[in-house]
């Protein structure tokens, strides 16, 4: 009898060391889920940092291109000649209407 009531306490031991385990996996999981969001939301921030980067260094490309900069002249002169058909096309819809 004292062999099974040893081997029941060895038993509520293990159970109660899992259980434990079980508690601490769910914090583990909890705080790295949070971590996680953090991570994620940090990303978008930086994500959208880098769009407005890359915007503002296009319009800076454009500016320092049209006060004379050699780089870029050829994209520069691209980017104007499609401003002009555009207008273009936009002046002969207008007249076609009247």
């Amino acid at each position: 009898m004292t062999e099974i009531n040893q081997n029941i306490i060895v038993l509520e031991e293990k159970v109660a060391l899992l259980i434990n385990r079980l508690k601490q996996n769910y914090l583990d999981i909890k705080n790295l889920s949070d971590e996680l969001d953090k991570l994620l939301s940090i990303k978008k921030e930086l994500d959208n940092d880098m769009l407005l980067l890359k915007e503002e260094n296009k319009s800076l490309k454009i500016t320092n291109n049209l006060l004379g900069s050699k780089e870029g002249n050829v994209i520069t002169k691209n980017k104007i000649n499609s401003i002009i058909k555009e207008v273009d096309s936009c002046i002969n819809l207008i007249t076609d209407i009247k």
